[in-house]
């Protein structure tokens, strides 16, 4: 009897489980306050009690959908990981797309606007957002080198730096200058404007990035390379730099897929880039959700297509530093 009894416990414990989720879910879904008006669609002789007991027809809601939340949990723990992975997705995408679709949008309005969006937004946040990134990443080298240096000097610039730009907020760099510096004599337009503070604020970040890639290559690399005759920057360029980009790169993209989406922020200063020709075309007839909801999934999309990028660039250093 009791061999049976720690036989059977574990699948014991597992309903428990299961069932304690089932009413935690149901609870925060009840919380959540959904009606339960879709129950009257799929059975509709149940529109009356649900008028009568208004309590009772959200908690019964809730654990319809727990339930259908565990039945699709569990349908989908049967196939293989790659379809998982695509059944999440294709559902939550379908679920995104009806919570914007209960908005009531407009589609013709969005049909009419989303050239222009594209043709004139989203050219100029990629112009700004690569401009940015290449002279980030060139000051994020130059900075993590000079971090990495002896010199007090230059170590004291390369800090001063890092610490001031992390430090400030970036509308707050945006607004400083391109309204600070015309009062001392530079005038800077909107759009360079942008790509400066964008580029000294996300440099500074990128900056201890490098920094910590370059250190997290052992030191005997360096000798190593050193006793093969090579100066100190070929040591750098072709020894140490290409086994620290498996360490830079994923941190990098991250930061990469940010600038992206704060480039909208320079819309304060009158760029018709993406962000602010969505709140624009929005206010020609008052219809700001579809347009924010466009620009949304243009933001999306491009940091799509950013992840895929820095997936086949760490596959291809993960290749290299395998070798």
């Amino acid at each position: 009897m009791i061999g049976r009894l720690i036989l059977t416990y574990p699948d014991v414990a597992r309903r428990s489980g299961m069932f304690l989720m089932l009413a935690l879910v149901t609870l925060a879904v009840y919380g959540l306050g959904i009606s339960p008006a879709w129950i009257g669609h799929l059975l509709p002789t149940s529109s009356s009690w649900l008028e009568v007991n208004p309590t009772l027809g959200r908690l019964i809601g809730a654990l319809m959908i727990a339930l259908i939340m565990a039945l699709n949990w569990k349908a989908l723990r049967q196939l293989p990981r790659r379809w998982q992975i695509a059944g999440v997705w294709i559902e939550l995408f379908v679920l995104l797309m009806l919570f914007f679709y209960s908005f009531d949008l407009s589609f013709a309005f969005i049909a009419k606007k989303i050239g222009f969006l594209i043709s004139q937004g989203v050219v100029t946040t990629l112009y700004i957002s690569v401009v940015s990134i290449a002279i980030a990443t060139a000051i994020a080298l130059a900075g993590a080198i000079a971090k990495l240096s002896k010199n007090g000097v230059v170590y004291g610039l390369a800090t001063f730096y890092t610490s001031l730009f992390r430090g400030l907020p970036l509308l707050m760099q945006i607004y400083i200058i391109y309204l600070g510096l015309p009062q001392v004599g530079y005038v800077i337009g909107a759009i360079p404007a942008g790509i400066l503070a964008l580029s000294l604020c996300y440099g500074a970040y990128m900056t201890e990035i490098f920094r910590a890639g370059i250190e997290s290559i052992p030191r005997g690399q360096t000798e190593g390379a050193t006793a093969l005759g090579l100066s100190p920057s070929q040591t750098m360029g072709l020894v140490i730099l290409p086994q620290a980009m498996r360490v830079i790169i994923p941190p990098t993209g991250n930061q990469f897929i940010a600038m992206l989406k704060d480039s909208s922020l320079v819309s304060v200063v009158g760029v018709w880039e993406l962000m602010y020709l969505a709140r624009t075309l929005g206010q020609t007839e008052f219809r700001h959700i579809e347009m924010l909801i466009t620009a949304s999934m243009i933001y999306w999309m491009l940091s799509i297509g950013l992840e895929l990028m820095q997936a086949r660039i760490e596959a291809r250093f993960g290749r290299f530093n395998a070798r």
